[in-house]
C-alpha cells in the first residue's frame, strides 16, 4: 500500500466485523510481536480499536485490513496495531502502598547506604503508559530527596505503545487530575499552567525521568542494575511462559536488596528462588 493510500479518507460505512479467523490471525499476530494475549472476551474492545486502524488507513473492512497484515508492506503497520491493541489504564499514586513503601523504606536505605559519597539510584517504570507512574515515582522520590544534590537519581520509563509514550514524554495533562490528589502528596507532584484546564509537569522532575519504546519480549537494551522495578498490571496480559521469561530478566537486572512492585491483582507466575515477598505485591531480591 502506498503513503497515498494509507492517507486517503475514512471510509463511510467501513465494515467491522471480526470473523473468528480474523481474531484467530488478529490475537497470534499480536502475541507474537509483543506477547500479549487477545481473550476471547475481549473480542468487542479489539473490534473497535481495529475500526480505527481501518478508517486511519482508508480501507473498507477489518477482512481488508488483515489482508493489508499479511502483505511485506506492513512491517511498518506492526507497532500501530500493537499500539492500536494495547490498554493504557492509570493514575497518579495508583496503588498508593508501592509509593509509601518507596518512600519511606527504600529511599531512606538507599540514602543511607549512597549518601557518604556521589551515590547512584536508579528506578525503571517497565510499563510506564501516558507517564502518571513514573512522574508520581519522581515525584516521590524528589520528596524524599529534599535539596540533596549528592546522589544520581534517574528514573527510566518504557512503553511499548510509541503514541502514549510521546504524551507521557510532554508531560501535560488535564489540570483536574491534580485538583483530585489526595492533600498529603498534591506538593510533592509540581506542575506549571500551560494552557486553559491544561498543566505540565516541572521541569526539576521531568528531567530525573527518560522516556524510551521498549519491547519486553525483544532484546533489553540497558544492562542495570536497577535499585527498583515497577512492573503493575502487565503480566496480566502475559501467558505464564512469557511471565516466567520476563520475570527471569527483571531479576537479573535488580540489584541484591533490590524491590519488584507488581500490580494489584498479580502474583509472580511460580515462586522465584532470588524474590522473597515482603508486603502487598512487594518483592525484595534476595542476595
Amino acid at each position: 500500500m502506498s503513503r497515498n493510500a494509507a492517507l486517503l479518507a475514512p471510509q463511510a460505512g467501513a465494515e467491522v466485523t471480526l470473523t473468528r479467523d480474523d481474531m484467530g490471525f488478529i490475537a497470534r499476530l499480536v502475541y507474537e510481536h509483543a506477547g500479549i494475549v487477545i481473550r476471547e472476551h475481549k473480542e468487542a474492545m479489539t473490534r473497535g480499536r481495529l475500526a480505527r486502524r481501518v478508517k486511519a488507513l482508508g480501507l473498507t473492512s477489518v477482512a481488508e485490513y488483515c489482508a493489508f497484515l499479511k502483505t511485506a508492506a506492513a512491517e511498518s503497520e506492526i507497532p500501530e496495531l500493537i499500539n492500536a491493541v494495547t490498554t493504557n489504564h492509570t493514575a497518579f499514586f495508583r496503588e498508593r502502598h508501592h509509593f509509601d513503601h518507596l518512600r519511606k523504606d527504600v529511599l531512606p536505605r538507599l540514602l543511607a547506604e549512597r549518601g557518604q559519597r556521589r551515590g547512584r539510584i536508579r528506578i525503571w517504570s517497565s510499563a510506564s503508559s501516558s507517564g502518571e507512574e513514573p512522574y508520581s515515582i519522581a515525584a516521590t522520590a524528589r520528596d524524599a530527596l529534599g535539596s540533596r544534590s549528592d546522589v544520581d537519581l534517574k528514573i527510566l520509563a518504557t512503553d511499548i505503545d510509541t503514541d502514549i509514550l510521546e504524551k507521557a514524554d510532554a508531560g501535560i495533562y488535564p489540570a483536574e487530575l491534580f485538583d483530585r490528589l489526595p492533600a498529603d502528596v498534591r506538593p510533592w507532584l509540581k506542575v506549571e499552567t500551560v494552557g486553559r484546564g491544561e498543566v505540565r509537569i516541572v521541569d526539576d522532575l521531568r528531567r530525573l525521568l527518560s522516556f524510551k519504546r521498549l519491547n519486553l519480549i525483544e532484546a533489553w537494551p540497558m544492562s542495570g542494575p536497577f535499585d527498583v522495578i515497577f512492573c503493575r498490571n502487565v503480566f496480566i496480559y502475559f501467558d505464564t511462559q512469557t511471565k516466567a521469561a520476563i520475570l527471569d530478566r527483571f531479576v537479573g537486572l535488580l540489584a541484591p536488596g533490590g524491590f519488584l512492585y507488581l500490580g494489584h491483582s498479580e502474583s509472580l507466575p511460580q515462586p522465584h528462588p532470588k524474590l522473597r515477598l515482603i508486603g502487598r505485591t512487594i518483592y525484595e531480591r534476595t542476595p
